[in-house]
């Protein structure tokens, strides 16, 4: 009789403990189908959507297609004409009026205006530097002795010392568009001066570098 007892305790201290299906969660949905069930239905359901909107599209390209080669597009009003581009059509109606005066009165934005001065003095900056690369030609060019090269040494320096402080005075006034224009996407990065600077030197000075090899200088 006790070794029964002790078997009996021995079988049911060897069996493990399994956790009921309830303690994950229930892998049923709520028609009672597992989520397996679920997940190719919706993917079934999701392949079919697909292969409906391909199927319109096609539908409408042919009909496209169909209506060129019938002539239906031939003369429309207005075909060959330049567009009207009087009126924007995403302009608030309330403002067409206001607008229409202004362009009329050729009244141009105060933000336009200060974007065209930056456009204009960052090209001259670098026509100033082209120029003084014209003026390095004919330096090199010529005859020289060391009084020519010290007055050339100050002009370069004197014209990296204008260049900064141009290009101080254009970042401010890039900051200043940016303050008057009304939109964010309509705004500028502002002027890194640094960079600005290193590229306008590294320019000036690969050409003396390339006319002093062509010409026999050290």
């Amino acid at each position: 009789m006790e070794n029964k007892k002790s078997d009996k305790s021995k079988s049911r201290s060897d069996k493990k403990w399994v956790p009921p299906m309830s303690a994950f969660g229930s892998r049923e949905g709520e028609d009672g189908q597992s989520i397996e069930e679920q997940i190719k239905i919706k993917a079934g359901q999701a392949r079919g959507l697909a292969r409906y909107m391909s199927s319109t599209q096609d539908l409408v390209e042919e009909q496209i297609r169909k209506a060129r080669e019938k002539g239906a597009f031939d003369n429309l009003k207005g075909s060959g004409e330049p567009l009207d581009l009087e009126e924007n059509p995403f302009e608030p109606p309330e403002m067409r009026m206001v607008f229409r005066l202004l362009k009329n009165s050729n009244f141009t934005p105060h933000w336009i205006e200060i974007g065209k001065d930056i456009d204009a003095e960052y090209d001259k900056i670098w026509r100033d530097v082209a120029k003084f690369e014209r003026y390095a030609r004919v330096f090199f060019s010529g005859r020289k002795n060391e009084a020519a090269l010290q007055a050339f040494q100050r002009k370069k320096e004197l014209l990296y010392m204008d260049q900064r402080n141009r290009f101080e005075k254009l970042y401010m006034r890039v900051v200043d568009f940016n303050l008057h224009c009304p939109t964010f996407r309509e705004g500028r990065a502002n002027l890194d001066i640094e960079r600005e600077m290193n590229a306008l030197i590294d320019r000036v000075e690969c050409k003396i570098k390339e006319l002093k090899m062509k010409y026999g200088i050290e």
